[in-house]
Formats: structure tokens, sequence, C-alpha cells
């Protein structure tokens, strides 16, 4: 690469230190690399390989080397990287030498470029502050945004004039000429491998999306589309959401509409925040014309986001900070760039930081390993009906006489409210085409589902018509006494269970081929044979955990678990002798209310081991929805809250390891899809039904209560529905929820 440099006599390397107060180590000072082992792990996604503090405060043929902002791959041991320079300074790339996947990680300064103008004379702070940056294809020119007004522009390397520069919509401008307010603007820029499109990221939002009252930006990226060495021109837009108080640095284009985003946020005394997320715009829309992005309420009008990784969470691995940080590791990180695939599929990942050049700042690059799987598509879906009444006594006749959702109690015959779990016909079975599903207790509540018969049915779901055939049934029923205190049906021979003696909430088969039930009263474990009959008395928690329905109560006695928080999920170990039972929510006086306590019961004893472990949900208003192992000892559970239709706001699976908690006890998490956001290239959920919400290329579950999970071979998973009969509308207002059962493809599910 040919170089543009300052002349020396303008810009003495003294008068650049002094100007910048920059302190420079002396010769032959010494910095500070890491040495960590390879793949520190700072999330399941994300692993820390090293990283350099060697260009800190160093000079280059008397520039500083510092405020270095951007950061993009010449080839896998070069990189440029862009100042964001102030005052007179001139604009400038350094071409930094990287010593990628080996130990410990280096990076040393090998040339510089001046961006000068189409004239030739040097941009300056005065009218360029560079914060990102794209090397275009075979390394002739680059292109660079600038915050300034703001911009983009082409520059060629061999002599770093500007070529070009493209077309910014008006209201991007900064105040008072536009809505961006200074320094907020385009801080990120990249493009898709084929230079067809381009991204540029607003740091901060306009005057006219702001914050919302949390304090998250509402930010638009900026999608622009041409040809590389080509003209670019403005496509659309999309909005974007950045956690509380961050803004949103850096993209990486993955290609599909898939992005990398880097957060980033600094509290005075505190230090900063840095996050890197996975970004889809599958099925997003052009906000362009939106003149507020306060006015969206639909989240499907927003990118989705899956977090990667918390920097704070990295090893700090011998790092030092100059200022308070919460992880030494951490400074004001502002460039990402990927490069080449490991050997185990994850790619490498670099960041760099700006210190601003500032003394208590350090300029630091960062190698990580990051994993990125493609995003989850729908595979197949098939719908219940919500009226598909099955054969018995007639339903609902404790329920008010009110029409909801167009459905007026009583009803003819046993509705089906939806499925709590799902689970193979027969155990070990990897098949979506035939299941044993099973509803909760009917109606909500204890008083008012005693006509309501507590059965499992056998269905097979055909995926060709999109709907669902119900085969066959099991009653749960108890003949021959084991249940200790009074049911409905005391005195009749089958002694058939209503939803009024239990509220049967997860299901698992047991290596004996016997049925294991988690219900929600006691909470109990309920132990029958394959065709429904109580085995033994429904097994209470050993520690005394009881839920204000629990027929265990004593007179005056206080529950210790709030009403309809009981065993909501269950999973089986793979050889079925181990079952573990989740609570839904926290117990009343659980100091953590984000704590949701896995429990170890042992099948051959017939007695819980007394291990347990703690799952903490993102938020204490949240749920575990139902849980299945997924391997060895990875359980894969669903989380969610009590929202429908637009308001829905989390249902997602997430994958935890029995083998990995923590000392506490506390479970690792790693969300593997958002179920909000599946992608359904094939059409599988089209055409849609007047009115209906969360179909099309981005597939959405926005089903109040999201209560199955059963994973398939490979990467395949089944998720279904309870559909709380006739209370819900999630998908269609106004009209009772249909029963829905889905395979997703969730690629590295199993990673």
């Amino acid at each position: 690469m040919l170089s543009t440099r300052w002349p020396a006599p303008a810009f003495a390397a003294a008068a650049v230190i002094a100007m910048l107060g920059v302190t420079v180590p002396a010769a032959g000072a010494t910095t500070h690399d890491s040495k960590p082992d390879l793949g520190v792990p700072c999330s399941a996604d994300v692993a820390l390989r090293g990283f350099t503090d060697s260009l800190d405060k160093t000079t280059f043929e008397g520039t500083p080397v510092g405020g270095l902002s951007a950061f993009a791959l010449l080839r896998d041991d070069r990189a440029l990287a862009l100042v964001d320079n102030t005052g007179t300074v001139p604009a400038r790339l350094y071409e930094i030498a990287l010593t990628p996947g080996k130990k410990p990680l280096s990076a040393e300064v090998r040339d510089m470029t001046t961006l000068r103008r189409p004239d030739g004379v040097p941009y300056t702070g005065a009218d360029f502050d560079g914060e990102g940056l794209i090397i275009e294809p075979y390394g002739k020119t680059v292109l660079a945004s600038s915050e300034t007004e703001p911009s983009i522009r082409r520059f060629r390397l061999s002599d770093g004039r500007q070529v070009a520069s493209f077309d910014v919509p008006a209201r991007f401008r900064v105040t008072p000429a536009g809505e961006a307010q200074v320094n907020q603007t385009f801080e990120s820029l990249t493009a898709t491998s084929d230079g067809k499109v381009l991204y540029a990221g607003m740091e901060g939002p306009l005057s006219a999306d702001g914050r919302d009252a949390a304090g998250s930006g509402r930010q638009r990226i900026l999608r622009y589309e041409g040809s590389s060495g080509g003209t670019y021109t403005p496509a659309a837009q999309y909005a974007y959401r950045t956690d509380p108080g961050l803004g949103l640095v850096e993209l990486v284009a993955l290609g599909d509409d898939q992005l990398l985003a880097l957060e980033r946020g600094f509290t005075a005394g505190v230090g900063n925040t840095v996050r890197v997320y996975r970004v889809s715009a599958t099925g997003v829309p052009d906000v362009s014309g939106v003149a507020s992005l306060a006015t969206l309420t639909d989240p499907r009008a927003w990118l989705g986001k899956r977090l990667l990784a918390d920097l704070v969470d990295c090893p700090p691995s011998g790092a030092t900070a100059k200022q308070p940080q919460p992880n030494p590791l951490l400074d004001n990180i502002e460039g990402m760039a990927l490069g080449d695939r490991l050997e185990d599929d994850t790619r490498i990942l670099y960041l760099i930081s700006d210190d601003n050049n500032s003394a208590t700042q350090i300029t630091r690059v960062y190698e990580l390993s990051v994993r990125i799987p493609d995003e989850a598509r729908l595979r197949d879906r098939a719908l219940l009906s919500a009226t598909d009444y099955q054969p018995g006594p007639v339903s609902g006749t404790q329920l008010a006489p009110t029409t909801v959702n167009g459905i007026t109690p009583p009803f003819p015959g046993q509705p089906i409210p939806g499925f709590s779990a799902v689970i193979p016909v027969n155990r070990g079975s990897k098949s979506a085409n035939r299941l044993l599903a099973m509803p909760d207790n009917g109606f909500g509540a204890k008083n008012n589902s005693a006509d309501f018969l507590l059965r499992a049915y056998v269905i097979e779901p055909d995926y060709r018509s999109g709907e669902i055939d119900v085969r066959s049934h099991i009653s749960f029923r108890d003949p021959d006494r084991k249940v200790p205190f009074p049911i409905v049906n005391q005195d009749t021979p089958d002694r058939l269970l209503t939803g009024a003696d239990f509220d049967i909430e997860s299901l698992a088969w047991d290596a004996n081929g016997t049925l294991w039930i988690g219900e929600e009263f006691g909470p109990y474990l309920v132990n029958t044979d394959r065709t429904g009959k109580v085995l033994r008395a429904p097994i209470p928690l050993p520690d005394g955990t009881k839920s204000p329905q629990s027929p265990d109560l004593a007179p005056g006695e206080s529950p210790t678990l709030p009403a309809s928080r009981g065993f909501e999920a269950m999973a089986a170990s793979e050889d079925g002798w181990t079952l573990y039972p989740i609570l839904e929510g926290a117990k009343t006086n659980d100091p953590d209310q984000r704590r949701r306590v896995v429990y170890e019961f042992d099948v051959r004893a017939g007695a819980y081991t007394g291990r347990t472990w703690s799952f903490r949900v993102d938020d204490p208003g949240l749920f575990v929805g139902d849980a299945s192992v997924l391997d060895g000892r990875r359980l894969l559970l669903i989380e969610r809250d009590n929202n429908m239709g637009p308001s829905s706001q989390i249902k997602r699976l997430v994958v935890t390891d029995l083998d990995a908690a923590g000392p506490d006890g506390v479970l690792p998490r790693r969300t593997a899809v958002d179920l909000l956001r599946i992608a359904d290239p094939k059409g599988v959920s089209t055409p849609a039904r007047p009115g209906e919400y969360g179909v099309g290329d981005l597939f959405s579950f926005p089903l109040q209560s999201v209560e199955s999970v059963l994973p398939l071979s490979g990467d395949r998973v089944v998720v279904a529905n309870d559909n709380n009969f006739p209370g819900n509308d999630g998908r269609i207002p106004g009209r009772a929820d249909d029963t829905e059962v889905i395979v997703i493809d969730v690629p590295g599910l199993r990673d």
C-alpha cells in the first residue's frame, strides 16, 4: 500500500503530541499483552483468545496512534484502523500487522495514509470525524463514514484522495441542518461481501425518535444499495433499539439481512459497557416514511437482537485499566471486524478501543472467537381448531355464560384448551408426526374446572394440510384410590380425575414405560401407567413448598408458592431414571424473584435426591414454560412473558447445562432461538388468514402460554401452545386462539 504522510516540518512529532496531550512511552518501554488460554469463555457463544496494548500511546512517523474508531481487515494478518481525528490533525488510516491465532496477540503499525479532499488538501478534525470503515474488493479503495455532517466517502488508498461521496437523507444531518445530534451519527459502517449493500448505523437517535422510558435508544440503520466502486444510494431504513443508556457503535454485515452489532456506553465512575449482538432484518419493514420511531408499537417492526456476549463477563486475563472499569479488560471499544473461520467453526472477531487520545484510556486490540449460528427457520406448522370438542360430558358449566372471543360456555363436550406438554407417543421416538399431547386443568382455576376431564391425546399433525388429527386419548383416573384426598369423582368406579383435582402441566416417560406428571396445585409429581391409571400417591416436595390450592395446607398455614407457579416444566433424563421438575415461578419468600428452582427426582427410589439448581430468568415477571433434556444433562427450556399478540416481548428457547452450574448452583444460559423471530423462507405460515398476526417472511409465535417444547433429532424442535380456551386471541384479535404445533430448525442448537 502506498502511503501519503504528513510533511515533517509542518507536523513535527513533538508538536502533535503536545497539542493532543498524549503521553508516549519512552523508547524501549514495554506494553502489556495478555496470555490467556485460547478460548477463555465470555459467554456460550464468545471466547477471549487474547488482547494486546502494544499500540497504546505510541507514535508512527511523528503521528500519535490513538483515537482508533474503526477496524477493517485487508487480509488475515493485516488491518486498517481509522482515526476519529480532532482539531487540526489530518485524518488518517493506519495499516496494522496482526498475529491472528497466535499467542500472544500482537499489533504493530506498518504504514499510514492521510485522507484528503478531492483537491489533495488533508481532511482534519474540523471537517472529518472518522468512525466507520469498509475496505472495498481488491483493496484499492475504502469507504469511510464521518460524524461531522455526517457523510460516506470513497478514498483511494494509493494517495488517500477522495473520489466519491454518497447522498445522506436530509433529516440525518446534524442539527440545526437536520435531526441528528452532534457526535451521534454514522458511527458504524459495513458492507455485504458482494459489495451490493451498505449499512450505516446511527450512534444515537434522531430528535424525533428519542429514547424510550427505559433509556433505550430508538436508532435508525440506513441501507444503501449499489456496487463496489460505483454509486450507493439510500434504499431503506430499519428501526433498531439499543439497550438502555447504550449507543450503536459498529456493525458487521453477515449477508442475508443478518448483522453483528456492537453497543457501548460509559458511566462516569463506573466505566464502560460493551455488548455484541447478532441482528436480523428478516421480514423487518422499511421505516423511511415513519416520522417518529416512538409510534412503532409492533415489535416485529424492529430489528431482532440476540445477545452473543456482554464483555464484562470475560475473564480479565491480566488486563489493567487506567480508570474505573467493571472489568479491567474494558475500555471505549468502538471498532469491530470479523476474521477467518476456525477449526471449531467459530470465527475470529477483532475489537479495538478508541482511547480518545486521553491519558486515562487505552488503545487495545482484542481477539475473540464467536459462534454465529444461522437464524431459526420454520419447517412445519399444523393447527387444531379451538372448537374441536372431544367426546365427553358438557363442560364449562361453572363458567359465567359470557361470550369470550366469540365462544359462550357451556361447551358441547370436552374442549382441548391447548397443550401444556408434548412428548413422543413412544419413549425415545424422534418423530414429529405422532405425539402425546396433554392439556392442563381446563379453565384455569380449581373452582371452575370440575367438569373438565384430565386427559392426554394422541395427535397426528398433518403438516401438508396444516391440520392436527386427534386419534385417541388417555384418561387419567384413580380406580385404586391412591390419591389420599377427596376428588370430584370420589365415589365412582373409574374415579376420573378432573381439573378441580389436579392442574397437570408437564409430562414425561420413565425407563419403566410409565408416565410422570408435574402438576401445580400441590405441587405434586403424579405417576400413572401408560393407560393413565394412578400408581401411587401424589408426591409433594420434601422442602414443604405448597401452593394456595394444595390439599396438604394445614388450617392457618401460609402457602410458600404463588398460585399456578408449580411444576409447569419437567424434563426426563435420556435413560429415563431421573426427572427434573422445575417451578414455573419464584417462591413467595425467595429474595431472588428471578430464581426458578430445578429439582432432581430419582425414579428408582421414588424420591427426591435433595439436589437442586437455580435457573435465573431475565426478569422476575417471566416464567419457565416447559423443559426437555437436549442431550446428556443439558436442558432446553421455554422462557416466556404472559403477553400475547403484538404486546409479546419474550418467548424464547434457552439451553442450560446442569453440569456447568456455578458454585452457587446458578445455571448458565444460552438463548437458542427467539420464538417471536423465526424466518419462514418457504412460506409455511402463509397464506395468512384475515387479521392474522405474526405470519409471513418473519414468523412469530406470539401466543400467551407457550408451554411445550420437544427436541427431535439434529436441530429440529417441536413447540406448542396452551390456548387458555377461550380466553386467548394472540393470533387473530377477537377470535379464540387455535392450538398450534410448529417444527423449527434451530442451527447450532446442540453446539
